[in-house]
């Protein structure tokens, strides 16, 4: 069966019609299939575009492939069969060393480029991780434009020795010079964090006040842009990942109008919808504070502030942890939270989801398919989860569901060997023999930098009336980050429009008062 089926290599084609300048791919294969799927993908590619050629080379591992600009070289290899979630790193990758120029602002272009001291970094990923592509395509980008940096994409299926090696069991797992990085999502701008680059507030500054400041990219900030913009009024957007935690979501059924969809690809439709309409986007950035005095306030991470007549907050929000022993002790060495990145590490292992609701129930369907064997550790005596879902999870063979059942410490040596819960009702303690732990146990809203600044309830999420108006005059907040009942993409999206027509209202109510009084 063909690698590529007839609708990828028709993208392809009009993709790598793109390409910039000549390129060659320096192909390492040996005899194994993967060897032999790695030459067709590569051959297929050169079939393609007459600006890609192929040589054989023999390259750190066998099998990979690097791809370079003629005469130079770019850093950028995969190790292993770049498809799946990959296919679009590796398009990107081959755009970019020909000589696209990759998506990213000035700022950060200046802060990957100030770099001077030369990292290797090696990235394990697999084929069904829909948050290694965002890491993968953050460390190529950073080899195309500093000399200093390299970057190897290694995915796991093709070199499970190495995988086994360094008890890798959550992905994607960074390494820099052979030690480990980092583990899980991290965008561009984490990366240059943990390696100390300089953040450059230039041009931020110099920022004219917005009517709309939005805070944050996901589902309930791309509406409050849009409906802003849509009144003509000057509105900008700034965001950590534009897309916030949907971005992790791999499978969306529930979007009215939309049978079915990916995170990833409702996220860049999202996206283009923003960009549609003349906002300020501004990406890659965190905020720290936000104040009212004559304007509205908004600090950055890199000093600067940005001044708004109204600011909507929409910052999302994170998993829970468990805040048991051993949770962070065994984080990416058999704890996690995301079962479509990290489940086919646990192949043919057993396992446990602590968690009853859909985000649990969904992921243990997921795992029965992989693993030997799924516990379902609920603490309340039902599961909270939709009942077609529990239908289809007591139907599985290989799935014990547990009720009652408080989860007091994930126990390992290295990695987890087995969790402890005790029975609620009883009051008796039990241990299981596990090799990983898929917390799935809700979530926590991204608001620790308002606390002293917004008035809070008890779960430390933003009170907003219905009008979406916080307690402070000229602050809104939509979506997750606040008490909104139910925490659902479709949900954010009417509250973040909800609050920008708040927001529109208060600036009309606003700009009357001070014409009557004068």
């Amino acid at each position: 069966m063909a690698l590529l089926d007839a609708n990828i290599k028709a993208q392809l084609n009009q993709l790598l019609a793109l390409l910039e300048g000549d390129l060659t791919i320096q192909l390492s294969v040996g005899e194994d299939k993967t060897s032999t799927d790695m030459r067709e993908l590569v051959t297929e590619l050169a079939t393609m575009s007459s600006h890609i050629t192929v040589e054989e080379a023999t390259l750190a591992r066998t099998p990979s492939f690097s791809i370079n600009k003629v005469g130079s070289e770019s850093g950028v290899v995969f190790a292993g069969l770049p498809l799946g979630h990959e296919l679009n790193s590796l398009v990107l990758a081959l755009l970019q060393v020909s000589g696209r120029a990759p998506k990213v602002d000035e700022a950060t272009a200046k802060r990957i480029q100030a770099i001077t001291k030369p990292i290797h970094f090696e990235t394990y990923v697999s084929l069904t991780c829909h948050n290694c592509p965002d890491v993968v395509q953050a460390l190529n980008i950073m080899s195309v434009l500093n000399p200093n940096i390299s970057h190897t994409m290694i995915e796991g299926g093709a070199y499970q020795d190495e995988v086994k090696e360094k008890d890798i069991l959550a992905v994607p797992a960074v390494y820099a010079d052979g030690e480990f990085f980092e583990g899980g999502r991290m965008s561009l701008e984490d990366i240059l964090d943990k390696l100390g680059a300089a953040q450059d507030s230039t041009g931020f500054d110099e920022k004219e006040a917005y009517d709309v400041l939005v805070v944050g990219g996901g589902p309930a900030g791309a509406a409050s842009a849009i409906y802003s913009a849509r009144k003509g009024i000057r509105t900008g957007l700034v965001a950590e990942r534009f897309g916030g935690q949907v971005n992790d979501t791999l499978s969306i059924e529930n979007i009215i109008g939309t049978k079915a969809t990916e995170g990833p690809a409702f996220v860049a439709s999202l996206e283009a919808h923003v960009t549609d309409y003349p906002v300020d986007i501004m990406k890659n950035q965190r905020v720290v504070n936000v104040e009212k005095n004559d304007f509205v306030e908004v600090t950055l991470e890199n000093g600067a502030v940005l001044k708004s007549k109204t600011v909507i907050l929409s910052t999302g929000a994170r998993y829970r942890q468990l805040g048991v022993p051993g949770e962070q002790q065994f984080k990416n060495k058999g704890v996690a939270y995301c079962p479509h990145c990290d489940g086919p590490l646990f192949k043919g292992k057993d396992v446990a989801v602590v968690g009853g609701g859909n985000s649990g129930v969904e992921a243990a369907i997921d795992l029965a398919g992989i693993v030997n064997h799924v516990t379902v550790l609920q603490r309340s005596a039902e599961l909270k989860a939709d009942s077609v879902l529990q239908t289809r999870l007591r139907s599985l063979p290989n799935v014990t569901v547990i009720t009652n059942a408080l989860t007091e410490e994930i126990t390992g040596d290295g990695t987890v060997n087995g969790l402890t819960y005790k029975d609620a009702v009883t009051g008796d303690v039990h241990k299981i023999a596990l090799d990983g732990v898929f917390i799935q146990i809700g979530l926590l809203p991204n608001t620790e930098f308002l606390q002293g600044t917004l008035a809070l309830n008890e779960r430390n999420e933003v009170i907003v009336d219905a009008h979406g108006a916080t307690n402070l005059p000229g602050v809104f907040a939509a979506g997750d980050c606040t008490n909104a009942a139910y925490k659902q993409i479709v949900i954010s999206m009417g509250s973040g429009a909800t609050a920008a027509l708040g927001a529109f209202d208060y600036m009309i109510r606003s700009d009357v008062k001070e014409l009557v009084e004068a």
